[in-house]
């Protein structure tokens, strides 16, 4: 499973660094080091707590988002719902829960699962999906 930095979790969360080392300070996100002495978080655990912040406004820093219909997200896949021919991602970028309908052959050919980095891209009402 993917782990993250601080930082990378910070950036995909919405907030600064110092916001995301104060929350896995308080406990709120469970780290563990690396070789190097790194604090890392696992992606399984970044992606749950990405919801529940998402659901509480906790992760939304001072400066409101902006889009527009070429905007790119970020994020981390939250969920993937595979069907026989349809899938449905899930993906948590800061603030942002955005929902992506394509094909299963789709998710299988870009391996994604819940917990890795995807960016959400965003043109009229179509959500596409690229593997970070």
């Amino acid at each position: 499973m993917q782990s993250y930095t601080i930082g990378q979790a910070a950036r995909l969360l919405g907030v600064s660094p110092d916001t995301a080392r104060r929350w896995a300070d308080a406990g709120r996100v469970t780290t563990h080091r690396d070789e190097s002495g790194r604090r890392l978080i696992d992606g399984r655990a970044l992606a749950a707590f990405s919801i529940e912040i998402a659901q509480s406004g906790a992760g939304e820093e001072d400066d409101p988002s902006t889009t527009s219909a070429r905007n790119a997200f970020p994020g981390i896949v939250t969920a993937v719902k595979l069907g026989d021919v349809a899938a449905q991602v899930e993906i948590q970028a800061g603030p942002h829960r955005l929902v992506s309908l394509l094909t299963r052959e789709a998710v299988e050919e870009l391996g994604l699962e819940v917990g890795m980095r995807a960016t959400a891209r965003v043109k009229s009402t179509s959500v596409h999906i690229d593997r970070v």
